[in-house]
């Protein structure tokens, strides 16, 4: 069995560390048009967000054995919407960006990232946390409570 693995808050300083986890979690997906059009403006959004004084997003990570990096994060913002009969205080965590590196995995450290994360949720406020998963993550979020809903996502590109 594996052990408790600590994940720490990203600060500012690991905005780029972050986008290149991403593009690694990216290259699993099959996306047409595949671009780096993106990482610039995701670095400077990540800088800016985990800089503000009460922030909204944050990022737990797991740094590389070695220093050279990180090994895992999960990103996540917290949102008011209305409440409603599951969620009074209509506080909500989105959970995103779940990636460890392909040669760190099986170490928990994915779990250690989204543990923190939905604490910090907690500490937030939040009353609920949504997510998508891929087929290879399920189980994880299972094993953390996580169940599928009965709406449906739908999306519209502006």
């Amino acid at each position: 069995m594996q052990e408790h693995v600590r994940a720490r808050r990203a600060t500012p300083d690991d905005a780029a560390e972050l986008v290149r986890l991403r593009a690694v979690m990216f290259q699993s997906f099959p996306q047409p048009n595949r671009n780096d059009d993106w990482r610039k403006a995701s670095e400077e959004i990540l800088r800016r967000r985990f800089a503000e004084p009460s922030p909204t997003m944050a990022a737990f990570v797991v740094d590389c054995p070695d220093g050279a990096g990180l090994a895992a994060c999960a990103l996540g913002i917290v949102e008011e919407r209305l409440g409603g009969p599951g969620n009074p205080s209509g506080m909500m965590g989105y959970v995103f960006s779940v990636v460890t590196d392909p040669d760190q995995r099986r170490k928990g450290y994915s779990r250690g990232c989204v543990t923190a994360l939905l604490d910090w949720f907690r500490e937030q406020g939040a009353g609920a946390a949504d997510l998508r998963a891929s087929e290879s993550g399920e189980p994880l979020y299972t094993s953390l409570g996580f169940r599928r809903t009965p709406d449906p996502a739908m999306r519209l590109r502006l």
